[in-house]
């Protein structure tokens, strides 16, 4: 059960990260989607 505190710390970060690294929605978009697909991988693992 390691990856559930992964997760959820990648939850929490994730839009810390967003609103710190993007300037506009379109980057908000692509930091989104990159966090949809990580939070995807660590589900098939």
């Amino acid at each position: 059960m390691r990856s559930k505190p992964l997760i959820v710390l990648t939850i929490v970060a994730a839009p810390a990260g967003a609103v710190s690294a993007c300037n506009t929605s379109e980057g908000l978009g692509q930091d989104v989607e990159n966090t949809g697909e990580a939070l995807e991988e660590e589900a098939e693992d």
